[in-house]
């Protein structure tokens, strides 16, 4: 009897591991996804950067002797705000002057020629607009303006506000620099240029030992990738 449920066993276990192959061989292999889309900053250099609003960007709108409509929002994962008189208004990739106008063009049905003033209270801008930093970088608590993602002292992954005339040093300052697995001279700069995205050569290591020529203008939308020393 002990004989025969041991047999009976090993035939349901070998049929079951013929099915499992068959269906594995079957099975339709996982396609791939395009590469992501390149969203060019509106900034080619630093001289014409404006400051452009974001999803989750706080903004304080003030209209000129109206107080009831004048109020502090905050910008949708669509990119839209809703206020009092004015709804789904388009706020992300504008500066806050542009939205400013659009709001007062919006508001001239309800109000004599509207006065409005759009502030930014606090926010990070959109994506094409953050500064990247990925790869071996200091596991230190992220500064201000800046998201993060990654523990410990392995890779790391920053998002950073872009600020008026930064620089590779001021990035490195943000993010805490580099840890003890980095070859900084082998990093990598990506910037989408006229709709591509072209490759940079930067020498962290050499800045952060004191060579200030190896310092470099950052734009907005600029990725640094740090990869990991083989020794």
């Amino acid at each position: 009897m002990q004989k025969r449920d041991w047999f009976v066993r090993w035939v349901i276990g070998g049929v079951s591991t013929v099915v499992i192959l068959l269906l594995g061989a079957c099975a339709k292999p996982l396609g791939g996804l395009p590469p992501s889309t390149n969203y060019a900053s509106q900034t080619s250099s630093p001289e014409t950067y404006s400051y452009q609003i974001g999803p989750g960007d706080q903004l304080q709108i003030f209209v000129w002797r109206n107080p009831e409509v004048s109020q502090t929002v905050t910008v949708r994962p669509d990119g839209k705000i809703t206020t009092p008189l004015v709804e789904d208004l388009q706020a992300s990739g504008k500066t806050p002057n542009q939205l400013a106008r659009d709001l007062e063009k919006a508001l001239e049905t309800y109000i004599r020629q509207p006065i409005v003033t759009v502030i930014v209270a606090g926010g990070i801008g959109p994506y094409s607009e953050q500064i990247r930093v990925i790869g071996q970088i200091s596991g230190s608590q992220a500064s201000g303006g800046s998201t993060q993602a990654g523990g410990g002292s392995g890779p790391q992954a920053r998002a950073i506000a872009y600020r008026h005339k930064m620089t590779l040093l001021d990035v490195m300052i943000a993010v805490g620099g580099l840890n003890e697995f980095a070859a900084g001279n082998k990093t990598r700069l990506v910037r989408v240029v006229d709709g591509k995205q072209q490759e940079y050569e930067v020498r962290l290591d050499d800045l952060l030992n004191g060579d200030i020529t190896a310092n470099v203008d950052m734009l907005p939308g600029d990725i640094l990738i740090i990869p990991e020393s083989l020794f």
